[in-house]
């Protein structure tokens, strides 16, 4: 049994360490902010805060023409991640990027943060900075479902459609199961990111570590606001699918679908056997490509055999060449 003066010890110690703590998280609370606002002014910061229905969203227009271009990003990507692709695409029409709720410079929005839920708020952002159709949108992998609702919501807005190397419904049922297992272990790991992200990046734990590793990361990505709406979009993307799914074809709209040919990164090669990288190589690209193909009469399908994923950062050109021919398309008398 602990004797008097080994309890007040014991008391003593216990409150020098919360002592400690506390001045650490306050320490942490301040380098974090500071080294934030630092930040926020040595990156660019493209675009303005236009109300979107309860919400402010970072619009980034540039250009004049028409149809305006609108493109939309993939999960986890802000307004950046068309860094080479808008400039391009400015010179000869009018085009618009954008962060989403919780994204970049925009503000968080209500949860749960699914395909219907975006395409409401940026047609109300469009609308509020007198954006003018028609629209040709243009959706990169989880973009893809957004702009494929966006024009199921408001068709007559929407004069066609670019999926660059796009989601597909199907691909939840169609690819191997040890990609499913490999989605279903990056959502867990996005729920633990989204618990823990006031106490890792309020109190400056990321970017401490960040420092220590010698990384830099744009400040947009230090915040809970970004962490808990990618991993709302990622554990509701299969309702977001089946919002796609509901809303349709687009009939005779002009429709281009952009495929990556390299398939297999190397973060698939190192979950997948060699047999599951073909079955995944033959259905993204044989299947689930090709049924988004079919969505449009006047559908067209290139493949990009230097590409990844990443087509707006690997071959923005691609994208450019697409959007002026779809242009030229649309504008025909």
């Amino acid at each position: 049994m602990t004797s008097y003066p080994g309890k007040r010890l014991l008391l003593r110690l216990i409150f020098f360490v919360l002592i400690v703590l506390s001045l650490l998280a306050i320490a942490g609370y301040f380098y974090q902010h500071i080294a934030f606002q630092r930040d926020m002014q040595r990156f660019p910061h493209p675009g303005q805060l236009v109300n979107a229905g309860g919400l402010r969203l970072n619009l980034y227009c540039t250009g004049s023409g028409s149809p305006t271009v609108v493109l939309e990003s993939g999960l986890a990507d802000s307004l950046d991640s068309w860094r080479f692709v808008q400039p391009k695409i400015a010179k000869f029409t009018r085009v618009c990027s954008y962060d989403r709720a919780g994204y970049g410079y925009s503000e968080p929005g209500p949860m749960p943060r699914t395909s219907e839920r975006i395409a409401s708020e940026l047609h109300l952002a469009l609308r509020s900075a007198g954006e003018q159709p028609p629209y040709l949108l243009v959706g990169h992998s989880f973009g893809g479902f957004n702009v494929r609702v966006f024009n199921g919501k408001y068709p007559e807005e929407v004069a066609g459609l670019i999926l660059v190397d796009s989601t597909q419904e199907d691909q939840y049922h169609l690819l191997p199961k040890s990609w499913s297992e490999m989605a279903a272990s990056t959502r867990q790991r996005a729920r633990r990111q989204s618990f823990w992200a006031p106490l890792y990046l309020n109190l400056g734990i990321a970017r401490f570590q960040l420092w220590l590793n010698h990384m830099e990361v744009p400040p947009v990505l230090l915040q809970t606001k970004y962490i808990r709406a990618r991993t709302s979009e990622l554990e509701n993307i299969e309702v977001s699918a089946e919002q796609a799914r509901m809303s349709g074809s687009i009939d005779t709209k002009p429709l281009m679908v952009l495929i990556a040919g390299k398939v297999i990164d190397n973060s698939l090669k190192s979950v997948l056997s060699e047999a599951d990288q073909k079955i995944y190589e033959d259905t993204w690209i044989n299947i689930l490509q090709l049924r988004l193909l079919q969505l449009s009469k006047k559908g067209k399908h290139i493949v990009l055999p230097d590409s990844d994923h990443d087509i707006p950062t690997q071959q923005p050109e691609s994208i450019v060449t697409a959007v002026q021919e779809m242009s030229v398309q649309i504008n025909l008398p």
